[in-house]
């Protein structure tokens, strides 16, 4: 039974209690909350990434990753240029053509990847798109091919409910970008054959360094097939018709920023801190399930996803269901603008090519208690919103 929402109460009045960190980006996302520049004394700053230091950090980020996310010890961890983007389309381009691609889209990152196997790559694929808010049916793809999609959709706020519907004796590849669904999702490694992320995401990293996580499925592509393109330096994965080991040993294929990795390894130490996997889940869970006890206690908003079993549990959108809002767009501007001038919430305007609205990043890195003082101030400036468009009509 759908829930009745009480009518619009008057939140009009000014809250007095303000988050103690604002910051609410789905990317870069909030540092952990026990971030001090003090922590990353330890990196290893002027020298080379190869000398026995930078070595070992890179090792640890790898294995430390592992650890965490619960890869299984036969898959292959690497750090890659260019961010969670540099990673799968690292992957696209080394191991796409050998099979037709089943290529799925929900949201704008997913409808990029079908730009890139159109228009770029021009092998034989079939495109299966959602509209923003839906998601498309996982279980009616043909797992014969490879199939390229994104496990949560950071600019529409919807993720799959689980891998359930991936069968385990598919013939082709299955190409995940999880890069807001990794450390807040219990990934079943069994079913993703490439699975990429990057830092600055769940565990609020730096920018600029992705991860690629090779099934031994995807290790046999790459040692046997040979795309028909050329590829740059940075996305070559082989030489010879073998797997380059020394890049999932942390032998990065360009210069890393150390400082970075640092950071990184920060961040990793804090999930360990806080119960590994579960604990990042649960924070994420329940900073998510505030959100929604706000939302269904007003009249005016709602999830952008439709269907609770795929609403994302760390990039949170929203969209105003008031027949009082005359111009979304706008509206949904000017409330994001008051939250930001009042330093309550900042850089929370739904991503440019979604619907309008508002995005709350809610992973693990953010407290419960910022998203609950924040949510009065969502109220206030609806309200507040309200009555100066009417006084300007």
């Amino acid at each position: 039974m759908a829930i009745q929402k009480p009518a619009t109460r008057p939140d009009h009045v000014r809250p007095s209690i303000k988050p103690a960190n604002p910051r609410f980006s789905s990317g870069p996302c909030a540092k952990p909350p026990t971030f001090d520049l003090t922590n990353l004394s330890d990196a290893p700053l002027g020298r080379s990434h190869r000398a026995t230091p930078g070595k070992a950090k890179l090792l640890a980020a790898i294995e430390t990753t592992r650890e965490i996310l619960g890869v299984p010890a036969d898959y292959r961890i690497g750090i890659v240029p260019a961010s969670d983007t540099g990673a799968f389309e690292m992957a696209m381009w080394s191991l796409l053509g050998e099979r037709p691609a089943q290529m799925v889209a929900w949201e704008s990152f997913g409808a990029g990847w079908v730009t890139d196997v159109a228009k770029q790559l021009k092998i034989e694929h079939t495109v299966h798109t959602a509209d923003y808010g839906q998601i498309v049916d996982m279980g009616a793809l043909n797992y014969d091919n490879d199939v390229c999609f994104t496990w949560n959709g950071t600019t529409s706020g919807v993720r799959l409910p689980s891998g359930d519907v991936i069968p385990a004796d598919r013939k082709g590849l299955t190409l995940c970008d999880a890069t807001s669904a990794a450390f807040a999702v219990d990934l079943p490694w069994d079913k993703l054959d490439v699975t990429t992320f990057s830092w600055q995401k769940v565990l609020g990293g730096e920018a600029a360094h992705g991860m690629l996580i090779l099934s031994p499925r995807a290790v046999e592509r790459l040692e046997s097939y040979t795309p028909p393109w050329p590829l740059p330096k940075i996305f070559r994965l082989t030489k010879g018709g073998k797997l380059i080991e020394g890049i999932f040993r942390g032998e990065t294929i360009n210069t890393p920023s150390m400082l970075c990795v640092e950071d990184y390894l920060q961040s990793l130490t804090w999930a360990n801190s806080i119960g590994g996997l579960q604990g990042l889940i649960a924070r994420a869970d329940a900073n998510a399930a505030a959100i929604t006890g706000f939302v269904e206690q007003h009249n005016w908003i709602d999830f952008l996803a439709s269907d609770p079993a795929t609403r994302s549990n760390t990039s949170v959108c929203l969209k105003f269901s008031s027949d009082q809002v005359a111009d979304g767009a706008a509206f949904a501007k000017a409330v994001a603008k008051r939250l930001a001038d009042e330093g309550v919430a900042l850089d929370i305007g739904a991503y440019r090519d979604a619907p309008a609205g508002l995005r709350i990043w809610c992973g693990g890195t953010v407290e419960t208690s910022d998203i609950k003082a924040m949510l009065p101030w969502l109220a206030w400036a609806f309200e507040t919103e309200l009555e100066a468009q009417k006084v300007s009509a």
